[in-house]
């Protein structure tokens, strides 16, 4: 899939995140219309975010500030201290995905390194991009560091970024020392790594007196329209008398001095308006103390030559020390700074290479939460009716209140409607929404059993067998509610076995037209990508045209969820390489693949590793356009299938949702009886997306 995102982050401080923020959007919005901008994490949301600001204001990007952040640090602290992590990623994939639909692109810009504590790490940029699916920029700030000290940071992280799933787009190395370019360069050329360098450029780097406002938490006592600008090259402080300490101050000083110090006060002011002494660019009252009125007033009579003056409620020592704290900011209004700091990105950085791997880099990766956002944004779309036959479980109603509050499905619930009301009340739930039909009542029980009656009567079906099947097995109930319209999908199977959830909807519901068998996949929810297995629930010894049929559902299903179909047909050989009955059946299944679906890439008889390993592939079947990029896992019976999947699960902490049943004129899905909540949403989900087609 073609990138529709970038995530920049440093990890060392004041590395230039800003920058290559505004230099990535300036190639953005000269080559697309509507571009987006999202920080996943600011620092408080009741304080306006900077580089929000900044970008928001200069680029005019169409976009409300609030739809610009997902959430602040304390929330995200809190999230994570709980537990919460996998929580908080999908309430960002939620936001995030918001804009990918409504925008042409996202430049989303990191967690700062100085909001970080304890609980919030460095991981979590990168994990956050992951699940976003964006190529990953990472920032390297080389101020006041030797050149193999750059060097080995640009590989470990470009080996953390790569090996954690992400697709490391580029590298920005900043504040590079001007002796040391040429010895990075050289260094750089010689690797296969997209780096950038970038020269420290020392105006870029002094802050202004808005920065000082900012950081001080400064009030400003005289600061004309555009003082705000002016730089601070040094600091002094007036500690001793006006005539000594005149010859101590420098162009673009910052002076801290006591308001009652009107000697100096004043002094500086004549300086100002002399050309035998520099011109300071502030003054800094600490204290919070007041300039006398008549000094003020006279000050206020010097005309349009003057001085910014502020006022912080530290003493002296303190406000030194806090000035050195101040770091550069790149803001709207410094034209000049960014004037400067849009040169040196155009000259160090090949434009039109990023342009081009903008446009030609495919990301593929789905991420457990990704693929669970995905599940819930397809269902929400064209909402179904789901009936829940097992509310008297409680897993049942928690993953039930889950789907009402997120709007994936419309539910059903079988029960007692007082019963049920206490029970779910006293657990704590809202299932105010979910519509309770009792299995009892008296015209369903006549209308459910007629009809199966009716259809099942040519087997020898008698009416009273057909009743006490309607009333003595919910399963049954809530498979003619599928049937007749009242719902439609069923997920059962909590406290049900298999047999007991499938064996009606078999009876019931039957297959779809040319569909000669019921099979089942589990979606293997790998850390970056989403596979299908099939069959490891139902079919336990499939013959050659059954293994076919099955692999032709899987590749539909896949599909059906976003997953392009390259199905492999597993077999102990490879290729030609093996013989014997089983992998003979499998070559057969998959020329009966072939024969049936001619468009669906397909490869058999074929080993597990050569269909998911890209250099096992490339020597045992080179030229094969599924081995090492198999996406379908057909395997021969459900001894094999069944003993994978579990094995591939348990080992690699893999999510398995499933089995999800194919082949049925409508949806029912069977649940494992150790089934977890999140497995029954995911279900769920699941059965209103076929819902939709079938």
């Amino acid at each position: 899939m073609k990138i529709k995102s970038l995530y920049i982050a440093a990890q060392q401080k004041n590395a230039g995140t800003l920058f290559v923020s505004m230099g990535m959007m300036e190639i953005l919005k000269r080559n697309l219309h509507r571009v987006a901008f999202f920080r996943p994490v600011i620092y408080d949301k009741n304080i306006k975010d900077g580089d929000i600001s900044f970008i928001l204001e200069r680029y005019k990007l169409d976009m409300e500030y609030e739809s610009c952040y997902g959430f602040d640090i304390s929330y995200v602290e809190e999230m994570i201290s709980q537990g919460r992590d996998s929580e908080l990623i999908e309430q960002l994939i939620e936001k995030f995905k918001q804009l990918e639909k409504e925008y042409d692109f996202v430049l989303c810009e990191g967690i700062r390194r100085s909001f970080l504590t304890s609980t919030i790490s460095y991981d979590l940029n990168v994990a956050i991009a992951k699940n976003f699916a964006s190529p990953y920029i990472n920032i390297i700030n080389a101020k006041n560091r030797s050149v193999k000290d750059v060097y080995e940071d640009v590989i470990i992280e470009n080996e953390y970024i790569t090996s954690q799933g992400c697709v490391h787009f580029a590298t920005f190395i900043n504040r590079i020392a001007k002796e040391q370019h040429a010895t990075l360069q050289e260094k750089f050329s010689k690797t296969s790594y997209t780096c950038f360098l970038l020269d420290e450029i020392k105006e870029l780097n002094i802050p202004t007196i808005e920065d000082v406002i900012e950081t001080l938490q400064a009030q400003t006592v005289i600061v004309g329209e555009y003082d705000h600008t002016r730089v601070v090259r040094g600091v002094k402080v007036a500690a001793m008398s006006l005539d000594n300490f005149l010859g101590h101050i420098e162009e673009d000083d910052l002076v801290i001095v006591p308001a009652d110090r009107s000697e100096i006060v004043l002094g500086l002011f004549g300086a100002l308006h002399s050309n035998a002494y520099p011109n300071i660019s502030a003054i800094v009252f600490p204290f919070a103390m007041e300039m006398h009125p008549n000094i003020l007033k006279l000050i206020d009579g010097l005309g349009s030559f003057s001085i910014p003056i502020l006022s912080v409620a530290t003493d002296t020592y303190q406000t030194a020390k806090n000035i050195t704290k101040v770091h550069a900011r790149l803001r709207v209004g410094s034209e000049r700074k960014i004037a400067l700091a849009l040169g040196l990105f155009h000259k160090s950085v090949d434009i039109a290479m990023i342009e081009q791997k903008i446009a030609t880099t495919y990301n593929d990766i789905m991420t457990p939460q990704m693929f669970e956002y995905k599940l819930f944004a397809m269902a929400h779309e064209n909402k179904r009716t789901i009936v829940l036959p097992e509310s008297e479980d409680e897993r049942i109603l928690r993953a039930a209140e889950i789907i009402l509050r997120r709007d994936v499905a419309d539910i059903i619930l079988l029960g007692d409607a007082k019963s049920l009301q206490e029970t779910y009340l006293r657990l704590g739930l809202d299932l105010s929404k979910a519509k309770i039909v009792n299995p009892h009542d008296a015209d369903l029980i006549e209308e459910f059993t007629q009809a199966f009656f009716e259809m099942r009567k040519h087997k020898g079906l008698t009416y009273q067998v057909a009743y006490d099947t309607i009333t003595g097995h919910i399963n049954y109930f809530a498979t003619m509610m599928v049937h007749l319209g009242y719902a439609d999908g069923m997920v059962s199977g909590a406290i049900h076995s298999t047999a007991d959830t499938i064996r009606p909807a078999l009876q019931i519901i039957k297959t779809q037209e040319g569909v000669r068998v019921v099979s089942s996949v589990f979606f293997m929810c790998m850390a970056t990508k989403v596979l299908v297995y099939g069959d490891c629930a139902i079919n336990q010894d499939p013959d050659a045209q059954t293994l076919a049929d099955i692999a032709i559902a899987s590749a539909y299903t896949a599909q059906l969820f976003g997953i392009e179909p390259k199905v492999a047909m597993l077999s102990y050989s490879t290729g030609e390489s093996g013989s014997g009955a089983d992998v003979d059946k499998v070559r057969k299944a998959t020329k009966i693949v072939h024969q049936r679906e001619p468009k669906l890439l397909v490869e058999g008889p074929i080993q597990y590793d050569a269909a998911i390993n890209k250099e096992v592939a490339h020597k045992k079947l080179p030229n094969s356009q599924v081995a090492g990029e198999a996406t379908v896992f057909i395997f021969p019976d459900l001894n094999t299938g069944n003993n994978t999947y579990k094995a591939v699960q348990r080992s690699s902490g893999a999510i398995a949702i499933g089995p999800v049943i194919q082949g049925l004129k409508k949806p029912v899905n069977d649940l494992s009886r150790g089934c977890l909540v999140a497995d029954i949403v995911n279900t769920i989900a699941i059965t209103a997306i076929q819902a939709r087609v079938l």
